[in-house]
């Protein structure tokens, strides 16, 4: 039902920045709350950042807040990650999820149904 594809990865040394994209095939994007997380190697997926149905409200974990910024285009049917500041602790695969919501302002860092098959994130000093 819902195809998320990630894109924008790299390699960036440590202080530069990135822009990740989701692109989200799906009827009615704006439906959808939106989240980002990350899994570094050997450790679990963490939540990133998430936005709500509107683009209003948001969240984000403590260790991205003030660097990193998540924003969407609905018209476009996409979500945005900007990463600024980088670090090598930023190093990991990045994932787009999508939840289906009634409520326009949740913002949630679980619980999310569709996935994306990520995009690799290469910090380096």
């Amino acid at each position: 039902q819902v195809r998320l594809v990630e894109s924008g990865g790299g390699l960036v040394q440590d202080g530069d920045s990135l822009r990740l994209s989701c692109a989200v095939s799906v009827r009615t994007f704006s439906l959808y709350g939106m989240g980002w997380f990350r899994q570094a190697p050997g450790k679990e997926r963490e939540f990133v950042a998430a936005i709500s149905r509107s683009g209003i409200s948001t969240d984000y974990a403590d260790s991205v807040k003030g660097r990193f910024t998540i924003s969407r285009d609905n018209a476009k049917n996409t979500v945005y990650l900007q990463m600024n500041s980088l670090k090598l602790e930023d190093t990991a695969v990045y994932y787009c999820a999508a939840e289906y919501v009634r409520d326009t302002t949740a913002v949630r860092r679980s619980g999310y149904d569709y996935w994306g098959q990520g995009t690799q994130v290469t910090v380096s000093s």
